[in-house]
C-alpha cells in the first residue's frame, strides 16, 4: 500500500495507513449511544457552548464513529487538534480583554449608516416593531420564528468546529484547509475588536443614542427550556466586540467554503445559512447591518488570503 503524504503546519509528513473501518452495525449502536448521552447532558446542564467543551464532545463523537479503531488512532485527534484549540482559547480570552485597553468605544457611526440603509430608521428598530411584539421584551411570549432564529444564532458556537470534525474524519487535508480559514477569521476579527471597539444596538439603545430596541437573544428557547452553557471557559465576554460580526463572518465563511469546495448544484442552498444568521442578528439587536457587511467582507478576505497562501506553498513544494 502506498502511504499518503500530507502537508500541515509542521511540514511534510507521511501519514500512517488509515485504521480499519468500523462495521456499520457497530457504528450505528455507538453513535446512538453518543447521541443519547449528549441529549442527557443537554437536558441536565445545557447545550455545549465553549470551545473546550465542544472540542471534547466532538472528540467523543469521532471515537463513536470509528469505535473499532485502535486507541492510537483516537489519540491522533488530540495530536492534530491541540494547537488550533489552544489558539481558539487564546482568542477567547484575548477578546474578553480588549475592552480593558481604554480605547474609546464607537457608537454613532453604525447608527448613522444603518439609519441611511433603513430610510431614516435602523433595520433593527423596524424588525422589532414588526415582529417582536408590544412591548418588545426578552421575557414576552416567543413566536415560532423566535425559536428558529435563536437556533440559527446558537449554531454559531457549534457549526465551525463541527464542520472541522467531519472534515478531520473524512480528509485531513480538507481539515487543515478549513482550520486555516476558521482560525484566520477569528484572529482577524480580534484585531479589529482591539482597534475599533464598538457598541452593539442594544447597548446604544440603553445609553440613549438610538430608538428603543431590546436584546432578545435566546427568547425562542424559553418555552422549551433550552439554554447554552459555558462549562469550562467561563466569565469572559466583551460587549463592545461588535465590529465585525463574527457570527455573520463565520456563517458567510461556511457558505463560501462550501460553494468553493462542493460540486453539487445543491451547494448554493447553504447561502441561506448566512442570510438567516444576518436576519437573526439584526432582529435580536446583537448587530447592525454594517457589522454584518464587515463580517462578510472579512470572510471573503480570509478565503482569498488562505487560497493564495496555499497556492504559493504548493508551488514552492513542487519546485523544491
Amino acid at each position: 500500500m502506498v502511504q499518503q503524504v500530507e502537508t500541515d503546519h509542521v511540514g511534510p509528513r507521511v501519514e500512517p495507513p488509515a485504521p480499519r473501518r468500523t462495521r456499520h452495525r457497530v457504528r450505528a449502536v455507538a453513535m446512538t449511544a453518543y447521541a443519547a448521552l449528549l441529549l442527557v447532558w443537554i437536558e441536565l446542564l445545557g447545550i455545549p457552548n465553549d470551545t473546550l467543551q465542544v472540542f471534547l464532545w466532538l472528540w467523543v463523537g469521532t471515537i463513536a464513529w470509528n469505535i473499532e479503531a485502535p486507541a492510537r488512532s483516537h489519540l491522533r485527534f488530540l495530536r492534530d487538534w491541540w494547537l488550533p484549540v489552544l489558539g481558539l482559547v487564546v482568542y477567547f480570552y484575548s477578546r474578553g480583554l480588549t475592552d480593558e485597553l481604554g480605547l474609546p468605544v464607537h457608537i454613532q457611526m453604525p447608527i448613522t449608516v444603518d439609519e441611511w440603509l433603513g430610510g431614516g430608521v435602523t433595520p433593527t428598530e423596524r424588525l422589532q416593531d414588526a415582529l417582536c411584539g408590544d412591548p418588545c421584551v426578552k421575557d414576552s411570549e416567543p413566536r415560532f420564528y423566535d425559536l428558529l432564529l435563536t437556533t440559527v444564532y446558537a449554531s454559531h458556537f457549534l457549526a465551525g468546529l463541527t464542520i472541522a470534525a467531519v472534515l478531520w474524519v473524512r480528509s485531513r487535508t480538507e481539515w487543515l484547509m478549513w482550520m486555516r480559514r476558521y482560525l484566520g477569521i477569528n484572529f482577524g476579527a480580534l484585531v479589529v475588536y482591539i482597534l475599533y471597539p464598538m457598541a452593539p444596538p442594544w447597548m446604544a439603545s440603553e445609553e440613549g443614542y438610538m430608538g428603543e430596541v431590546t436584546r432578545i437573544t435566546s427568547r425562542g428557547w424559553s418555552d422549551i427550556g433550552l439554554d447554552r452553557i459555558d462549562l469550562i471557559l467561563q466569565g469572559v465576554g466583551n460587549p463592545v466586540a461588535a465590529m465585525p460580526s463574527l457570527h455573520a463572518g463565520i456563517a458567510y465563511l461556511i457558505a463560501m467554503y462550501a460553494v468553493a469546495r462542493l460540486r453539487t448544484p445543491w451547494r448554493w442552498l447553504v447561502v441561506l445559512y448566512p442570510l438567516a444568521m444576518s436576519f437573526a442578528l439584526v432582529y435580536f439587536a446583537e448587530h447592525y447591518v454594517i457589522d454584518i457587511v464587515a463580517g462578510a467582507v472579512l470572510a471573503g478576505l480570509v478565503m482569498v488570503a488562505a487560497a493564495a497562501w496555499e497556492r504559493r506553498r504548493a508551488a514552492v513544494e513542487t519546485t523544491s
